[in-house]
């Protein structure tokens, strides 16, 4: 049920947020299972976190998040901590570009037999001038409204060939596009920008969600049948909607440029100066990060000496630069990037090196969330691997067994209550305890702090495969 709020601008305006992108372009701090909308680049709040807060005061329903199946508990958390509830989180159980997305947002917004306009909103962008976004959204609701399929085209700052381009018709305000064109070369970049005609695509969207379905149902028909049998055959429960894997999967990959935007005669372009950046690369997070006087941009504990143009990320550890120029030093606790800065587009050809040789550092980080709290490993060797562990107050582990592994126990903070087999019993901080290999087991914080352990495994085989759950609160096999 869609809530209508008073505040704001009067629209019946119904955000979509797409989070479903697992890009690793800023990776080493990027990573597949904890990609960069999650990350607090600017600021406290995550990207995904400032994109809901971008649009709160304005906006009529709640939003419609679409988001990976495997990101599902970080979603619901982070939005949880920014005071948002969604109306809808739509899982997709495999990725298939922005269209199909859209089209399953468009159909969940009109299942109750409302037509709001949806404000497509891409998860993972930012936008420093938030007042003149709210007022282009304004702005734009009107030719939505109408009928027409707007999109936000950045006015363009220099001769940009990381993005597609939008060439828009005569007139001010909100116009007709006249065509959509791939990212250029740099001579061509130059020609776009001195015209004053073109704009950069922004990936942000404009419409009423039954022109959208309209449209696809004209253009993509695949699309439109294998979302709706997605929908209605998904599986619900309190927190998640997940689509149907197998209509879901049969469903054509399409962005909304191809499927869409670049074949209808209803696409109209509103042009928009907001301090707008995709942070597509460690570049564009150096161009929007707070710099010194001699253009360096630094986070966490650096310090650096005869430096220009430089981008340090760090953590925990001291970060030392020495007559560096236009240098990019990534630190994370299991890899350190150091590029220079105008080739770093090129990280995607290290990420394809290091999966072809089976590495776990595009997926994974050292510390790795979970629903009930998080884990970092801290120690491995052949036969064992130290953990410390974190469980939230109330949450629980599954019931859970192992075949190749034992487990020591030991409790640094709060309180643990462990079942063993048919035994249940409470350790409180320094005391231990041992999980045999082959026998039932789970963890659960029954206390008001979270909980803190140092786990010890041993034995022949230390995968996070090698878990048989018996419960699960969850829902993971």
């Amino acid at each position: 049920m869609f809530l209508d709020r008073k505040d704001g601008i009067n629209i019946p305006l119904l955000p979509v947020i797409l989070s479903g992108g697992s890009g690793t372009r800023l990776w080493p701090l990027s990573r597949e299972a904890y990609p960069k909308q999650f990350l607090s680049l600017i600021g406290e709040q995550s990207l995904l976190q400032a994109t809901w807060q971008r649009v709160a005061p304005i906006v009529s329903y709640p939003p419609i998040v679409v988001a990976n199946n495997e990101h599902r508990f970080m979603v619901a958390e982070q939005l949880r901590q920014a005071a948002c509830t969604p109306a809808a989180v739509l899982l997709e159980p495999v990725a298939r570009n922005t269209a199909p997305a859209i089209a399953a947002a468009a159909l969940q917004a009109t299942s109750e037999g409302h037509d709001p306009l949806l404000l497509i909103l891409p998860s993972d962008h930012v936008i420093r001038d938030v007042e003149a976004f709210r007022l282009a959204v304004s702005e734009a609701s009107a030719a939505a409204q109408a009928g027409q399929l707007v999109t936000f085209g950045i006015v363009p700052t220099g001769p940009e060939t990381g993005y597609g381009y939008i060439k828009a018709g005569l007139g001010k305000g909100v116009r007709p596009v006249e065509k959509f064109v791939e990212k250029p070369d740099l001579a061509t970049a130059k020609e776009y920008v001195t015209s004053g005609a073109y704009y950069w695509n922004s990936g942000i969207f404009l419409f009423r969600a039954s022109r959208y379905l309209e449209e696809l149902e004209r253009l993509q028909p695949a699309i439109l049948a294998a979302c709706k049998t997605a929908l209605a055959a998904a599986k619900r429960d309190e927190d998640f909607i997940r689509l149907d894997e197998a209509a879901f999967s049969s469903c054509p990959s399409d962005s909304i440029d191809y499927a869409v935007m670049e074949k209808t005669a209803s696409a109209a372009v509103l042009p928009l100066e907001a301090g707008w950046n995709d942070v597509g690369s460690w570049a564009a997070l150096w161009a929007v990060a707070d710099q010194d006087g001699d253009g360096n941009a630094h986070h966490g504990d650096v310090v650096a000496v005869s430096c220009r143009n430089t981008l340090a990320w760090g953590k925990d550890r001291l970060i030392t630069l020495l007559g560096l120029e236009d240098i990019v030093v990534v630190d994370t606790d299991d890899s350190i990037l150091v590029a220079h800065k105008d080739r770093v587009q090129e990280i995607k050809e290290i990420v394809s090196r290091l999966n072809a040789d089976g590495r776990s550092e595009t997926k994974l980080h050292r510390k790795v969330y979970r629903p009930w709290g998080a884990y970092d490993s801290i120690d491995m060797g052949d036969r064992h691997q130290v953990k410390r562990i974190t469980v939230k107050p109330g949450a629980s582990l599954s019931l859970q067994m192992h075949h190749h592994r034992a487990e020591h126990w030991v409790v640094v903070s709060g309180t643990a209550e462990v079942t063993c087999g048919e035994n249940v019993m409470l350790l409180s901080e320094n005391q231990s305890t041992y999980i045999p290999l082959g026998v039932t087991h789970r963890l659960r914080n029954p206390g008001k702090l979270p909980l803190e352990l140092i786990e010890v495994q041993s034995g022949s085989y230390l995968g996070e495969d090698d878990i048989v759950r018996f419960e699960d609160v969850y829902g993971r096999g």
